[in-house]
Formats: C-alpha cells, structure tokens, sequence
C-alpha cells in the first residue's frame, strides 16, 4: 500500500481527515465516547475504520492510481498536480468514494433493537443512543459526500455516484435475512446449483462492485475518456471489488474468524449449499439471529467439501478478468 502511495503522491490514510477532524464530527466523537463500555456494533465499526484492518482505504487509492494510468485529456494546467499527474477533481472524487463507503459501514452498524428481547433498560438505552450516532455519523459523511460531488459540477459523475449509492441500499434487500439483516445463504430452487454464484455475486457487486466501478469510470470520465475506456475502467473496477471479497470470505472461513457470522453469505459456504444443501439445517438456526449458528461446525463441513477450492479459483478468475 505504501508503494502504491507513493506512485499516486498522496497517502490515502489522510483522505477523510479533514471531514473527521471538522467541528461537527468531534461533537459526534464525544457522545461516541458515551458508548464505551456497551456492545453496540458502532464501537467495532469506529476501531476497525480508525485501525484499518481489512477496511483499508483502498477504495480511493484505486481510484488515485486509474488516474495516474489512464491520464487525461482535456485538463486545464491549474486543475493538475503536476508532481502526481491527478486532477483536483479526481482526487476529490477518491475521498467522495471513501466517504460513501465508509458511511455505509457504519450506517450497516444500526442495530435492530425490536428483535432482541435479551436487553435490560440500560442495555436498550445503550442501543438506541449507539443507533442514533450511528445514524447522524453516517449521514453527515454521507450528506459531504454530496456537497463534494455537487461542487465538481458535472451532471453524469452525479448521476453514476448516486446510481452506486442506490447499490449499496440494494444490497441490503439480496438473499433471506436474520432479525438484525445479516444474510442466510438462499434455499436452491431445484437443478439450480448455480444460483448460489449468482446470488453471490449479485449481492457483492451492489454491497461493494458498484461503487468501486462507477468511480473508477468517474475518475477516466472525469480525464475525458471515451466511453468506452470508461466502460472497460468500470469493469475493472467491479471485478477487483469482487477478487478482494472472494479473498476477504477466503479468510474468514480459513481463520475461523467469528466474523464469519455476520457474512455467512461468504463465498466458501455458498459453494458448500450448492454442494451439500443438507448444510442449510444448521443455518437454518440463523434466522431468528446469526448467533445461533454454530459457525466452528460449518466452517468444519465447509473445509471439508469443495468450497475452499472454488473460492480460490473465484479469487483468480476476478483477478485475470481486471487485469485484463
């Protein structure tokens, strides 16, 4: 990551600093404090966006370094850095990109509290101050987001940005849900052991192929490409998107991450179903809550069958088709 930085001139880690360095969201920071102590998912979302982990900001890097490689065609000497070779406005659209994705994390943190009947009052009162700073957090990234992409003025970027936006709410309607709408892995209609992939993959393009695409065919827009060259950067986009979440899955079945819990949409166990429906008995058991899901046995049937190596030639398929 470091080396790709330094290609793009710019380290990415600073991409949103000055948005959660602003006035407003410190005071979002100081009631975010309220919430130590208590389990609401938004103090998992914060450590894991504030320590990186697997939620590097990636995403605007990408878009950093298809600028740097296509190069652009139509810039005016004051819109470009001259050290980097990116324009101004496609270094703020990797932040916008960012931005989105990082709101969406936390949006996605909100907790269903009707559901959980385990709560005592001060638990619930906890949820519910965690789901109302999660939810004015997300939305003043979210709303910045739209200040930046209306100040470049450019009718289609606003267009192709919003359509990726209205993606990633569509992702929260793909495949059956349990009570807190983490996915379950879909019953197979019959002779359809394919519908898995499928259902896989429609549900990563719009959680996160989409955005990853449609900035970078902003970003060669934005450098006055022609269509087709954005066409060909939004395919790349997508299919490196869907390369990094076969390998994230990837991950979390080979470490046994408990993690796994809130994705069992992953793609090793989704190659297993169509493999072995007979492992939906035990999935099953999620749909009042993922926690009921005995992951260590499903992750023991999943190493034990084809899934794993299906996953890996996912892995290399998306891989080639965005090299390409």
């Amino acid at each position: 990551m470091f080396e790709a930085e330094t290609i793009v001139g710019y380290p990415t880690s600073f991409l949103n600093l000055r948005w959660l360095l602003s006035d407003e969201f410190a005071t979002v920071a100081l009631h975010l404090r309220k919430l130590v102590g208590s389990n609401h998912p938004l103090l998992k979302t914060a450590k894991s966006i504030i320590y990186n982990g697997h939620n590097t900001q990636a995403f605007g890097l990408i878009v950093l370094l298809i600028s740097k490689a296509a190069g652009h065609l139509n810039a005016q000497p004051v819109q470009e850095n001259k050290a980097t070779g990116v324009l101004h406005s496609q270094r703020v659209l990797a932040e916008i990109t960012e931005m989105i994705r990082t709101s969406n994390l936390i949006h996605r943190g909100l907790v269903n509290i009707n559901t959980d009947k385990s709560l005592n009052s001060s638990q619930m009162n906890n949820m519910i101050f965690g789901n109302k700073i999660a939810l004015l957090c997300g939305d003043y990234l979210l709303s910045n987001s739209y200040t930046e992409l209306a100040a470049l003025r450019n009718q289609d970027l606003d267009f192709l940005i919003a359509s990726a936006v209205k993606d990633l709410t569509q992702a929260e309607f793909v495949s059956r849900r349990d009570n807190q709408n983490f996915p379950i892995p879909p019953v197979l209609p019959e002779n359809q052991k394919d519908y898995v992939l499928k259902e896989w993959t429609l549900l990563n393009v719009y959680g996160t192929g989409s955005l990853l695409g449609k900035a970078c065919q902003g970003t060669l827009k934005l450098a006055g490409h022609s269509e087709e060259i954005q066409k060909e950067g939004y395919k790349f986009g997508e299919h490196l998107a869907l390369a990094w979440q076969a390998s994230l899955d990837l991950g979390l079945c080979i470490n046994k991450d408990k993690g796994i819990l809130h994705n069992l949409c992953a793609a090793p166990i989704m190659f297993h179903v169509a493999h072995d429906p007979s492992i939906l008995t035990e999935l099953d058991k999620g749909l009042e809550s993922v926690e009921n899901v005995d992951y260590l046995k499903v992750l023991e049937f999943v190493a034990a069958g084809p899934g794993i190596g299906l996953t890996k030639e996912l892995v290399k398929e998306h891989s080639q088709k965005a090299m390409r």
